[in-house]
């Protein structure tokens, strides 16, 4: 270290300008110069190693002398290190305070004409106290945190020369630099001792407040809100740097959407709610997700969004019948809905409810609905549904939870006036997790699904604008409530005209241009599609009818591929080539009149089918024996059925005793299919008439209907499907109730006109038609 009392500073020496920073007495530190300043101090060299430095008081002009303070210091050049980039880094040790006096322009260096100033200190009881005090207040800022090097300490603890402790201490006071260069102008040592005295204490009062604050601070923030106050500071950093990281820009685009929802009122304050909770959650808590996941959701539902309704009834009725052939009863009940809308802007939506076998087009119809309203379409499937969480959701406390199907798939669809088709509402499954059906009470009625509230997203949402389609093969396994809520519309088998019609328009063409025919299409004669009807099929729906063209299809398609020549027409005898022999006879026309056997209708889920009810008598007690899979309902009308032949035995020559030594069998064949309902009384009463008189029943009579213990005919359900199913099987005519003769509306006039049918009060009408 440089001896500073025997100094002595040359009259002349280079001179350079700083200008962020002041230079002390003392003080040792580096420059990092350009090219074009390593001259001034090389020049050094031939004055003692010595340069004048100097802060500019304005930007440097022509007069150097006026830019600069008078004031400044006189430092050594103890090193001088080039750098790779041309300049240098020069090393510079404070000496003594100058004053400049003139300057010498010598170009490229500029030398300063400099007095040397002397400081002058001598020891006295307030320069020992103020050293003393000043010690004091540097260690009290370092026990604050203020850092200081541990030489500089060191030094500070054996310097009591006011001159130099004040200099070495304004180097580290975080001072303006106004107020440096004030303390290098001030030459007295110890009022610039005051002055450094006076800083350092404003310094440890801010040190302590701070401190203070922080303290309090400390004990109130947690660790969370440490996080989130170091996050806000980070994100201050970033937004100052033009950076913004993945979070910052997630939470922005979900403010975004937030306020392009169009939500209602309060849902709009939940999400705002949960949008700054969320600002608060650490992005690596699995909170975080469970509440991005649900603002999703809430941003992403059409609160206000949907599809302008097509109100072209004409329109819409070239695409129902474009898609559909028949079904004028369902077609009709859209055009009147549109109608209705299109004379009142606000109207609740329909609940429809599809009801028949299947393939007669239930699905396919709600697709076509929706394409006629320009709507958008939804199916969801309800077949085996048994957790009710699938219709309203999970609540947000569980692990995973989602909403509702209904509420997914409108979220899904992007609109809030779907056509939303709910598929199998008949084989919806109950078991510990609730009840779907229960649950879709609400979703399915119009007075109070305004308000649906899903359990994940918790807030209600109108479904008055959504028209909901259920379909299903029957009506009573529906709970009455449920059914309640519903406007059942019946879907009935299709006739045989009507199967040839739906071939020869929508299933040939459609199973030609999947299977790749559309450039040769082979053409299916009248007599081959009535043969597939009629052999190949046996159905109330078109769905096997459509598998067997598409069978024939691909057999043609297979020919063409390997080389032989296209069938250009499809023929009966084509059929039966491509098909095999034929699966289905006519039962009745190939039977013979037989005692104790008398043909009856049934009712199933796929349609319309016939039975045959087979009395016989043998050796016995008296007893009943009931075979083929009956169920209760059926067997009790067995029993009703001979019952009434024992009371009323005497109009058929039967005497009451011949029951006591004899057993009465009744069978229905096809043992292994169950088979339950009244609607078979009258056709058991015949057939033990018919066994105990020995009069053969004509095969070509089909019968249906309830009786009670008296001989009435009670009427039946399901009309249209089991005429349908008499014609199939070649009935000619049909014992129907008299109470079921409005019910003939539903039955097409071509089977009307087919058939004979005659309508029966009490069961011995029913009997004299049915015998010989």
């Amino acid at each position: 270290m440089t001896d500073h009392s025997t100094i002595v500073v040359p009259e002349v020496i280079p001179l350079y300008p700083l200008r962020e920073m002041v230079a002390f007495p003392y003080m040792i530190f580096p420059l990092f110069l350009k090219q074009e300043e390593i001259a001034i101090f090389e020049e050094a060299t031939w004055h003692d190693n010595m340069v004048a430095l100097a802060m500019l008081r304005t930007e440097l002009t022509g007069d150097m002398l006026s830019s600069l303070h008078a004031v400044g210091t006189a430092c050594r050049v103890t090193q001088i290190q080039r750098l790779p980039d041309g300049g240098a880094k020069v090393t510079l040790e404070g000496l003594s305070r100058i004053r400049l006096t003139g300057t010498i322009e010598d170009k490229p260096v500029t030398l300063g004409r400099v007095e040397q100033i002397r400081e002058f200190s001598e020891k006295t009881m307030v320069s020992e106290a103020l050293v003393s005090s000043l010690n004091a207040l540097l260690k009290i800022a370092l026990s604050y945190g203020r850092p200081l090097p541990d030489d500089v300490m060191k030094m500070i603890d054996y310097i009591d020369n006011p001159a130099r402790l004040s200099d070495l201490v304004a180097l580290y006071i975080n001072l303006p630099l106004e107020e440096q260069q004030t303390l290098l102008e001030t030459v007295d040592p110890l009022e610039r001792l005051k002055k450094v005295y006076m800083h350092l204490t404003a310094e440890v009062q801010r040190l302590q407040v701070k401190g203070e604050v922080q303290a309090e601070v400390t004990k109130r923030v947690g660790k969370t809100q440490k996080e989130f106050i170091l996050r806000e500071q980070m994100k201050q950093i970033q937004e100052e740097l033009g950076e913004e990281d993945a979070r910052s820009a997630e939470l922005t685009d979900l403010r975004r959407k937030l306020d392009a929802a169009r939500m209602p009122d309060e849902v709009k304050k939940i999400a705002d709610k949960e949008l700054r909770r969320l600002e608060r959650i650490n992005p690596a808590s699995p909170e975080y997700t469970v509440s991005r996941t649900y603002l999703d959701y809430l941003t992403g539902m059409p609160w206000q969004t949907g599809t302008t309704d097509n109100r072209d009834i004409n329109q819409a009725e070239e695409v129902l019948n474009e898609d559909h052939y028949n079904l004028k009863k369902v077609k009709e009940r859209i055009l009147e809905y549109l109608a209705v809308r299109s004379l009142r802007e606000k109207m609740k939506g329909p609940i429809l409810c599809f009801v028949g076998p299947p393939g007669v087009g239930k699905t396919s119809l709600g697709k076509s609905i929706a394409r006629a309203l320009g709507r958008k379409f939804i199916r969801i499937s309800l077949g085996g549904m048994r957790d009710e969480a699938e219709i309203r959701g999970h609540r947000r406390t569980y692990i995973g939870a989602l909403p509702g199907r209904i509420i997914q798939e409108i979220y899904r669809a992007g609109s809030n006036n779907p056509v939303f088709m709910l598929d199998e509402v008949d084989k919806v499954g109950l078991d510990f997790r609730g009840d779907p059906a229960s649950a879709l009470l609400e979703v399915l009625d119009p007075e109070q699904n305004f308000s649906f509230t899903d359990h994940y997203l918790d807030v209600p949402f109108d479904l008055t604008n959504v028209m909901f389609i259920t379909t299903a093969n029957q009506l009573d396994p529906i709970p009455p409530p449920l059914r309640d809520r519903m406007e059942v519309l019946p879907l009935a088998g299709y006739t045989t005209e009507e199967k040839a019609m739906i071939a020869d328009r929508f299933l040939i063409p459609k199973e030609i241009e999947e299977n790749g025919l559309g450039t040769t299409p082979p053409v299916f004669e009248p007599a081959a599609v009535a043969r597939i009807i009629g052999d190949y099929t046996r159905e109330a729906g078109v769905r096997n009818l459509q598998r067997s063209i598409g069978s024939i299809c691909r057999k043609v398609a297979k020919e063409v591929t390997q080389g032989k020549e296209a069938r250009q027409t499809i023929t009966p005898a084509v059929v039966e080539e491509f098909l095999g022999p034929r699966r289905f006879f006519n039962e009745v026309a190939a039977e013979k009149d037989r005692t104790g056997v008398v043909t009856g209708l049934a009712w199933t889920e796929t349609g319309g089918d016939i039975i045959f009810v087979e009395a016989t008598r043998m050796k016995g007690k008296g007893d009943l024996i009931l075979t083929g899979s009956l169920g209760d309902v059926m067997k009790e009308s067995a029993r009703a059925a001979l019952s009434f032949v024992q009371a009323n035995g005497s109009e058929w020559d039967v005497a009451d005793t011949s029951f006591d030594s004899a057993n009465i069998h009744i069978h229905v064949p096809a043992g292994s299919i169950p088979k339950d309902g009244p609607s078979a009384g009258i056709t058991m009463v015949t057939a033990i008439v018919s066994l105990i008189t020995g009069r053969p029943a004509r095969r070509d009579v089909a019968m249906t209907g309830e009786i009670s213990l008296t001989g009435r005919v009670l009427a039946i359900g399901g009309v249209k499907e089991k005429v349908l199913a008499a014609r199939r099987a070649g009935v000619k005519k049909v014992v129907l109730p008299t109470r079921n003769r409005q019910d003939m509306e539903d039955v097409p006039d071509d089977v009307r006109n087919e058939l004979e049918f005659v309508f029966v009060d009490d069961v011995r009408e029913a009997i004299a038609q049915a015998l010989q």
